[in-house]
């Protein structure tokens, strides 16, 4: 079995934005030569979320305003009380998740109909990491 670890590093222009990765995965398993296996793709900050769904403008605009609706930023939460003010994207980063795990078949990644992958920022404007991990043969 063959491991393949790269990084990838994002730095937002905005506070809250989702960035399509989906490219630069596929090329990450291109160069890896694994043939079947499984990629990893997870955030390495806590403000920070990967996501598979649809590379759609409106859907986006919907995300971020679903999830400001259930996790507002300008609140009062107690972890604010701490000093930062960034509570919002913590919790924002819950709902959208860590990461994603994906198949890779004949060289490629097996995605579904209108699959990408994503990196969700919640508190940007600084460079956060992203671990890309593939496993196989």
């Amino acid at each position: 079995m063959k491991a393949f670890t790269q990084h990838l590093t994002f730095n937002t222009k905005e506070t809250i934005e989702f960035v399509n990765v989906t490219e630069m995965i596929e090329k990450i398993v291109s160069e890896s030569k694994v043939k079947e296996g499984l990629c990893l793709v997870s955030a390495m900050h806590i403000t920070a979320s990967v996501f598979i769904n649809d590379e759609e403008e409106g859907l986006k605009n919907d995300f971020k305003k679903w999830l400001e609706e259930f996790a507002p930023s300008g609140k009062k939460y107690l972890h604010n009380l701490t000093g930062e003010d960034n509570a919002h994207a913590h919790l924002k980063r819950t709902i959208m998740g860590r990461e994603v795990v994906l198949a890779i078949t004949a060289g490629r990644l097996d995605f579904g109909p209108w699959e990408q992958v994503f990196y969700g920022e919640f508190d940007g404007r600084r460079p956060k990491k992203v671990l890309v991990k593939i496993l196989g043969e």
